[in-house]
C-alpha cells in the first residue's frame, strides 16, 4: 500500500506552527493578521470554500470578515470595494473567491488587488517574481504542495517532476516552485498539457506526478511510474446515485487503480484541498509579519 499524503494531518501540524507565530506577533504589536474575502452571488462550492477559509482563521487566531455581495453587483462596485480595502491597513490578506458572475472580468479584478494583500497569489507582479525567482506571494495551491512535500520529507532535487495542466492558478506555478533553487524545488520540472502528444511517455518518467487537469479520475495507472509520488490536484463533483447527495468528489485520478503503482498519494478529499487552505493561511501570516518585523 502506498503511503497517504493527508491534507488534513499537515494542516494541523501547521496550524499549530502559524497559531505560535501570531500569538507572538499579537504579543509584539497588539494585533493579529486580519483576513478578509469578498462573496459575490449564491454559489454553493463558493460558500463552502469560504466557510472553511474563516473556520482556518478562527483556528489559527487571525480576525476574519466575510463581505457577501448580490450577483447584480457592478464591476464598478466591486473595484471600489476593493480599492478601499487596499487602502485600510487593519486588513492584511482579501480574496475575492471565483468564479465571479458572467459582467465581471476576473482578470480586471484580480489585477486591483494590491499585490501585497493578494493573498491568493495571483496578481501579475506576485507571478511575475515567482518566475524570477524573487521573494513574494505564492499562488496558494502549489504553495501548499510544497509544504506537504517538506512535511512528508518527499525529496525534489535532482527528481523529476511532470505537471498535468499549466493553468495559472496551479499548474505553472507549481513547475516555477518545483524549479525553483530552494528546500522544495530544484527538480527537473516537465509541464504537460491537452496537446501533449504521446503523454504516457512523459508521465511514465515521472518521480513525482502532479495532476491538476479537472477532468475526473484521467490519469490511470498506465500512466504512471512505478514507485511515483502522485499529487491529485483535481476535485470534481461527479453523480453518484448511491449517494443521498447523489454526488461524490473525485480527483483527476483513478485512486484505486494508481494506489496499486504509487508510493505515496493524496486522496480526493482531504489530500491537496486543506493545503489550498494552509497555504493562503501561511500567506496571510508571512504578509503580516513583513509588515510588522
Amino acid at each position: 500500500m502506498p503511503q497517504i499524503l493527508s491534507g488534513k494531518e499537515v494542516s494541523l501540524s501547521l496550524n499549530e506552527q502559524i497559531a505560535a507565530r501570531v500569538a507572538a506577533g499579537k504579543a509584539k504589536t497588539g494585533m493579529v493578521p486580519h483576513l478578509v474575502a469578498i462573496l459575490v452571488g449564491n454559489d454553493g462550492a463558493s460558500q463552502t470554500y469560504v466557510g472553511a477559509k474563516e473556520k482556518a482563521c478562527q483556528t489559527v487566531g487571525f480576525d476574519s470578515s466575510i463581505l457577501r455581495y448580490d450577483a447584480s453587483i457592478s464591476q464598478d462596485e466591486l473595484l471600489a470595494e476593493i480599492e478601499r480595502i487596499n487602502q485600510d491597513d487593519t486588513y492584511t490578506g482579501l480574496i475575492v473567491q471565483l468564479p465571479l458572475p458572467n459582467h465581471i472580468d476576473e482578470e480586471v479584478v484580480t489585477h486591483a488587488i494590491h499585490p501585497d494583500k493578494d493573498v491568493d497569489g495571483f496578481h501579475d507582479i506576485n507571478m511575475g517574481k515567482l518566475a524570477k525567482g524573487h521573494p513574494g506571494v505564492k499562488p496558494a495551491t502549489p504553495y501548499g504542495i510544497t509544504l506537504m512535500l517538506k512535511h512528508y520529507g518527499i525529496e525534489t532535487q535532482g527528481k523529476h517532476v511532470v505537471v498535468l495542466g499549466r493553468s495559472n492558478i496551479v499548474g505553472r506555478p507549481m513547475s516555477l516552485l518545483l524549479s525553483d533553487s530552494s528546500e522544495t524545488g530544484n527538480a527537473t520540472v516537465t509541464l504537460c498539457h491537452s496537446r501533449t502528444r504521446d503523454l504516457a511517455s512523459y508521465t511514465r518518467q515521472a518521480d513525482i506526478l502532479v495532476v491538476a487537469l479537472g477532468k475526473p479520475e484521467f490519469v490511470g495507472a498506465d500512466l504512471v511510474k512505478p514507485g511515483a509520488v502522485v499529487i491529485d490536484v483535481g476535485t470534481t463533483r461527479v453523480e453518484d446515485t448511491s449517494r443521498e447527495r447523489g454526488w461524490r468528489l473525485t480527483g483527476d485520478v483513478l485512486y484505486s487503480e494508481v494506489a496499486e503503482v504509487a508510493s505515496a498519494i493524496t486522496p480526493v478529499p482531504g489530500g491537496v484541498g486543506p493545503m489550498t487552505i494552509s497555504g493562503l493561511m501561511m500567506n496571510t501570516l508571512q504578509a503580516f509579519e513583513r509588515k510588522y518585523a
